[in-house]
């Protein structure tokens, strides 16, 4: 099975409108009880179908207002129901129960029995109107519950009235901003700025206005952009300030490095401009970025630029702040793990250590002209450990300009093709193993390379060779 069909969900995800309907639970145990404190979250009238009950589905009953059916089952105890639950424990008795539900078409759940359900109950997180339910499918309810701890933890108890003074202010603004850009703006502030803040403190009077004030000055709001750090590419190294702008912004502007799943992390009616650039394969000069950033921020858009790693290191993010400045358009800058960061964590190299080295240089393996750039070697030969980025066509010239200028053929070097995700690679040698890389066609992707003593330090167990046995196409003079 491939990568991509692992990631297809057998579920759909859905909300069942239950509010004044009936659910039925058949069965006399703690399984019964459990579904049943579960659904009191709800407004469903809610049944309990068994001929004796023990303590705990007693209690249960006492205390959600259930209705106690004291008979055996049978099936036409469900004519009508919404939903309908097997908590017998009995297989036997809950696969009654399911195929009587499915005859009338109504939806079962059989607990604890994953191959017999319809749908299955997620792990809830409740701040009605609010809900956000997570499930394993089954194979893992304790992971469900594990993350819906985290979700609990993150999400403000306030979020159910943040929810409700939204609806109060819904038919106000459908009534006043068109629907589309202006209307998506105002609901991103509405969530994330002061209204938010004031509920969360408990200032429910201050909120509302706060909302009024935003309605009433919802057109003096301009255009924006963030110029936004996607990392190195793994999902989850993508900071919970990114992940926010991206579910705020109006335009994402993304280069070819960042991966599908980051930019799908976006709004999804929010516009998507791939300006791809790849070394040797501009797509989009630099000065039509800029144009790109300035036409859309006046034109009142919230925008992001996503960019591989972090903006302000070799991301040309000081150009696109110039233009940003002189066009009068408002810009922020959220940080991103940057790929020697990434590189070094995946390969336990300590890029600093006590005695050895207490200087980290960020370097390319270009300067703005294309020619090899040798004006860190002096910082190489005190000691200082060098991160060396886009750097494997020009590989083999930097160890020869490096050896060249006194540092030792031996020193170790480690280099990691696509830090950070599914398909990265680590491989280790010597300095002078270092002009193989370029003559590698099986290193296509993205690579970092660090030189220094500290790669010696490195966990390098699970390291691949940098030079190969064989035979390798001649490598060209520096």
């Amino acid at each position: 099975m491939s990568r991509q069909s692992d990631r297809k969900l057998d579920v759909f995800p859905a909300f069942q409108k239950v509010a004044g309907r009936r659910v039925v639970v058949v069965g006399g145990g703690e399984e019964a009880a459990a579904k049943l404190r579960l659904l009191s979250e709800t407004s469903a009238v809610l049944e309990v179908i068994s001929p004796t009950v023990d303590d705990a589905l007693a209690a249960a009953i006492e205390t959600t207002g259930a209705i106690w059916h004291r008979t055996a089952f049978r099936p036409a105890l469900l004519t009508g129901a919404a939903l309908a639950f097997a908590a017998s424990g009995d297989e036997a008795a809950d696969t009654a129960v399911v195929n009587a539900a499915r005859v009338f078409g109504i939806p079962a759940n059989a607990v604890d029995r994953p191959a017999l359900c319809d749908f299955y109950v997620g792990a809830l997180v409740n701040r009605a109107p609010v809900a956000i339910a997570i499930t394993s499918t089954g194979v893992g309810p304790v992971l469900a519950r594990h993350i819906r701890a985290r979700i609990e933890a993150m999400l403000p108890g306030t979020t159910g009235d943040l929810a409700r003074l939204a609806e109060s202010f819904r038919d106000t603004v459908a009534r006043v901003i068109a629907p589309g850009a202006d209307r998506r703006r105002f609901w991103a502030r509405f969530f994330s700025g002061s209204v938010a803040a004031n509920l969360q403190a408990g200032r429910a009077d201050v909120a509302r206005a706060e909302a009024q004030r935003l309605l009433n000055t919802r057109n003096d709001e301009p255009g924006f952009v963030w110029l936004v750090g996607a990392g190195p590419g793994a999902e989850d190294l993508l900071t919970l300030r990114a992940q926010r702008l991206l579910q705020e912004a109006d335009v994402i502007v993304h280069d070819a490095l960042v991966p599908d799943a980051v930019v799908a992390m976006g709004r999804r009616d929010a516009e998507r401009i791939a300006v791809g650039k790849r070394k040797g394969a501009h797509s989009v000069p630099q000065e039509e970025i800029n144009a790109i950033l300035v036409r859309e921020a006046a034109a009142g858009h919230r925008v992001v630029r996503l960019k591989s790693g972090d903006p302000l290191v070799f991301g040309r993010a000081g150009e696109e702040l110039a233009a940003l400045k002189a066009a009068g358009i408002g810009c922020d800058i959220v940080p991103g793990v940057t790929a020697a960061l990434a590189a070094a964590a995946s390969a336990r190299i300590p890029l600093t250590l006590r005695g050895v080295a207490s200087q980290l240089v960020f370097a390319t393996g270009h300067d703005k002209d294309g020619e090899t750039l040798p004006a860190w070697a002096d910082l190489a030969l005190s000691g200082a450990t060098v991160a060396v980025y886009m750097g494997r066509t020009v590989a083999a010239r930097v160890a020869t300009r490096l050896i060249a200028a006194g540092l030792p053929a031996q020193t170790p070097v480690a280099v990691i093709e696509n830090a950070a995700q599914r398909d990265e690679r680590f491989l280790a040698g010597a300095l002078d193993d270092l002009g193989v890389l370029g003559t590698r066609d099986d290193i296509d992707g993205p690579v970092l390379i660090v030189v220094g003593e500290v790669v010696a330090h490195a966990d390098l167990a699970a390291s691949e060779p940098l030079r190969v046995a064989g035979p390798l196409r001649a490598i060209a003079a520096a």
